[in-house]
């Protein structure tokens, strides 16, 4: 099992409850796909490097969790097509 950290950046036009659906939903994805989430990391409201979709703010979470190699892939092609999710990253962690 790896180790990896999923860095997800939701837009701001959602509502509190709609954002924990989403990372809730998110981290069934990872279940599924044999994954097991280790810790989710809320960082809030940040300001975005550049201007993405005429927003200059977002919602920032890391979840980290362990799984196979094709975890991130299968999570990866899930989360391009969520509307709320403006950018995301999957990086593998060294041990």
């Amino acid at each position: 099992m790896n180790k990896y950290e999923l860095a997800v950046v939701l837009t701001i036009k959602v509502e509190d409850d709609e954002r924990a659906a989403t990372i809730e939903r998110i981290k069934e994805m990872i279940t599924r796909f044999g994954g097991t989430v280790t810790g989710v990391d809320e960082w809030g409201r940040k300001r975005l490097a550049y201007e993405i979709q005429k927003m200059k703010e977002g919602y920032y979470y890391f979840i980290t969790f362990e799984g196979d190699s094709n975890c991130p892939n299968e999570i990866e092609q899930r989360i391009r097509i969520m509307d709320n999710v403006i950018r995301y990253l999957c990086i593998r962690q060294d041990a």
